[in-house]
């Protein structure tokens, strides 16, 4: 679970660009907002970490508290939330639980830019 000073140092340091994205990591991430009250937050955790486990040499998935700071920066009002962040480019939001067919289909299209049908 990322905390704040982590979230500056790994994804985003907003304090020192706060107008522009600056992804700080070496692969792209999924940034999993959610909740340990949260339902469908828990029924993405073990599609998560198979994915964790699967593309664990070409991303990273990271997880953040709602209740935290990070969640209010990005807007976040419904959960489960996932940031995509692909190493260039701007990252993208999305909301909710996803079979695990189609959570993996979104890494390999926003994170790894692979074409999917």
């Amino acid at each position: 679970e990322l905390n704040r000073q982590q979230f500056l140092d790994k994804v985003w340091n907003y304090e020192t660009s706060p107008e522009a994205w600056k992804y700080q990591g070496t692969l792209p991430c999924v940034i999993d907002f959610n909740a340990k009250w949260c339902g469908p937050c828990r029924k993405m955790e073990p599609i998560l970490e198979n994915l964790a486990l699967k593309y664990r040499d070409r991303i990273i998935i990271y997880k953040v508290d709602v209740e935290k700071e990070l969640a209010a920066l990005f807007g976040v009002s419904s959960i489960p939330a996932f940031l995509f962040c692909p190493i260039n480019g701007e990252p993208q939001g999305t909301m909710g639980a996803y079979p695990a067919e189609e959570f993996e289909k979104l890494i390999r299209q926003v994170l790894l830019g692979e074409k999917t049908e």
